[in-house]
């Protein structure tokens, strides 16, 4: 049985991916590895921090030594991080957002980044021109920011969360071809959509990338 560690900044998607293996990874174990101080570090400072990365690089390493024939980073404000221990770890590391910023560029020009994180925009928006620039693409990017909405979610208030984060989704959708949720935690919101455009997360598409690096 191949096992992949899952490295978390908080608890929200944890329960998210325990579904999300049983359906299509289901001969695979999952380890989560769940650092609530990451995030929290990363929303004080703006930013990713040498100290964060090298707690995630910690966390990959340890992975690896304790036999993960795969990673998954869970969190788009701390990708960057993630690259880094890609080139650090001899196993695969799977990014999150990394399938749905792919995505994203192959289904319009014009993409929306919703984000409830602000420290999620830079690292989102960077990784999907580079996925641009990769394919030979021109895209324009547009930000909407609902910070207010996370910081519901984390209050226990997600009646809040999802009526903040639509209103924002709505929005967005009137203007751009298709749009980039930046928290794994919105994905909930999507079955509840009317989609006029797309609107691509990141969980499902992350596991599925995870089965292809696996070779299952």
């Amino acid at each position: 049985m191949k096992t992949v560690f899952a490295i978390h900044t908080g608890p929200v998607l944890v329960d998210v991916f325990k579904k999300l293996f049983p359906e299509l990874l289901p001969d695979v174990r999952l380890v989560n590895i769940v650092d609530d101080g990451l995030l929290t570090d990363v929303r004080a400072a703006g930013g990713l921090t040498p100290s964060v990365t090298r707690r995630i690089l910690g966390y990959g390493m340890l992975a690896e030594s304790s036999g993960a024939d795969a990673i998954l980073n869970c969190c788009s404000s701390v990708g960057e991080a993630a690259d880094l221990l890609a080139q650090t770890v001899g196993i695969p590391v799977v990014k999150i957002d990394n399938r749905m910023a792919v995505n994203a560029v192959e289904q319009g020009s014009r993409i929306g980044i919703v984000a409830t994180v602000a420290t999620t925009l830079d690292p989102t928006e960077r990784l999907i021109q580079r996925k641009a620039d990769e394919a030979g693409r021109s895209i324009t990017t547009k930000r909407y920011l609902v910070d207010s909405a996370f910081d519901a979610l984390v209050a226990g208030k997600p009646e809040e969360h999802d009526r903040l984060l639509r209103a924002a989704i709505e929005k967005a959708m009137d203007e751009n071809d298709v749009i980039v949720l930046a928290q794994g935690s919105m994905a909930r919101l999507v079955p509840s959509i009317e989609q006029r455009v797309p609107v691509l997360s990141s969980p499902r598409s992350s596991v599925e990338a995870l089965k292809e690096r696996l070779g299952l």
